[in-house]
């Protein structure tokens, strides 16, 4: 069974940077479309990218231009650089597949933007 353990976030002020990392616990990256998701409180959890096998990414309109998606399928680790963050990114993160049934939800990765 994979198991997911996302890692990096905190707190940062309004126009700061995170970079969050989802270590796999075994190879999948090279095989599986991947994605971050958000979940804020209250709210459902939302796909805000996704990187395929290909290495092609696409975003959420919201975070589109200030998120970038990448990986290291050598390390299985798959990244989400953050910048210009606002308090609407405020939520927990977490990585999985971007397609098909997902795999179980790790931690998770709290992110919280406030001044």
């Amino acid at each position: 069974q994979v198991q997911l353990v996302e890692s990096g976030g905190g707190l940062v002020q309004p126009g700061g940077s995170l970079r969050l990392s989802c270590a796999a616990s075994r190879s999948i990256l090279s095989i599986f479309h991947m994605g971050w998701y958000r979940q804020a409180p209250g709210k459902q959890r939302e796909l805000v990218a996704r990187i395929s096998i290909g290495g092609s990414t696409n975003y959420a309109d919201s975070v589109k231009g200030r998120f970038t998606i990448s990986r290291d399928n050598g390390k299985n680790i798959v990244y989400l650089e953050m910048n210009s963050l606002k308090p609407e990114d405020t939520a927990v993160y977490y990585c999985n597949l971007a397609s098909g049934p997902p795999r179980p939800w790790g931690q998770g990765t709290q992110v919280t933007v406030s001044s």
